[in-house]
């Protein structure tokens, strides 16, 4: 991979050379650890970030859901900082322990398929009737940001990307007004332009007409790439399965998979941030 890739050390640029669509998959861990440093260089010479101590780890997120494109990179960064100054609420407290962040997840607000697409996508699955409008859908948000902050975690997802399927079967009309457009308009903000994720599908299954009528206020804010991603199957799961095949989806969604478990996903994550505490506990000479 070396021969793709060349940093120049005085311009703190990653110059990808016939950089193509999956080339930025097939960096090695040094491509990887170079990008980095010359990101926090930027970094470090920055007003809107300076004061935040990125990890490589975090720092090649942003890296990898701009293709290692090392501008656009770090735009995508001082979008994100800018963001969270900007939003406090959305950020405050945010974590698994949050109370309003675990009843989401407890309802499967996102949920993770445990196993991948075709591609090497993951799969985010929201089942919208299981709202029942005791938390805000700004809740929800939280609760995505949340699961993406620990799903991002892994190298092999920031490569590949992710696919979102909601499901608004049964969706209710009273439920539907408190799908608010500022908080619409803020949660596509931050996932389009300031989140360090790739989703690679976005999928409409069940969905009323009223649930149409409410989301055509999003459209204007929807980058063109975004609009190209999202598909409307209304209650044809057919076309559906020509881009999410059934070997990996759950019985609901018409898959050859056992119905989904809402609990599953938030009960993974709860082991996982135990065995890490774990482990962190023995490295720093804890019992």
């Amino acid at each position: 991979m070396a021969e793709y890739i060349d940093y120049g050390w005085r311009t703190n640029n990653l110059i990808a050379h016939s950089l193509n669509k999956t080339l930025y998959k097939n960096l090695t861990a040094n491509d990887r650890d170079v990008a980095a440093r010359a990101l926090r260089d930027l970094v470090k010479c920055s007003d809107e970030c300076h004061d935040v101590d990125w990890e490589d780890k975090t720092l090649q997120k942003f890296l990898f859901a701009r293709k290692f494109v090392l501008e656009d990179s770090f735009e995508l960064l001082k979008n994100y900082c800018s963001y969270r100054s900007r939003n406090p609420d959305i950020f405050r407290d945010l974590s698994l322990n949050a109370e309003d962040v675990r009843r989401a997840l407890e309802n499967g607000l996102p949920g993770v398929l445990k196993d991948k697409d075709r591609k090497g996508r993951c799969i985010l699955l929201l089942t919208a009737n299981n709202w029942d409008c005791s938390y805000t859908i700004l809740s929800i948000y939280r609760a995505m940001l949340v699961c993406l902050e620990h799903l991002t975690n892994d190298l092999h997802n920031q490569a590949n990307g992710f696919v979102v399927i909601v499901d608004w079967t049964e969706f209710s009309y009273k439920q539907t007004t408190q799908l608010k457009p500022s908080i619409l308009r803020l949660m596509i903000e931050g996932l389009q332009d300031c989140f360090p994720a790739r989703f690679k599908g976005i999928h409409f299954i069940g969905q009323p007409w009223y649930v149409d009528a409410a989301l055509t206020v999003t459209k204007p804010f929807l980058h063109e790439e975004i609009k190209e991603r999202i598909f409307s199957h209304g209650n044809n799961l057919s076309t559906l399965h020509e881009l999410v095949h059934k070997d990996v989806l759950p019985a609901e969604l018409g898959g050859e998979k056992p119905s989904y478990n809402p609990r599953s996903f938030l009960d993974s994550l709860d082991q996982k941030v135990k065995n890490d505490s774990i482990i962190n506990n023995k490295e720093n000479g804890g019992s």
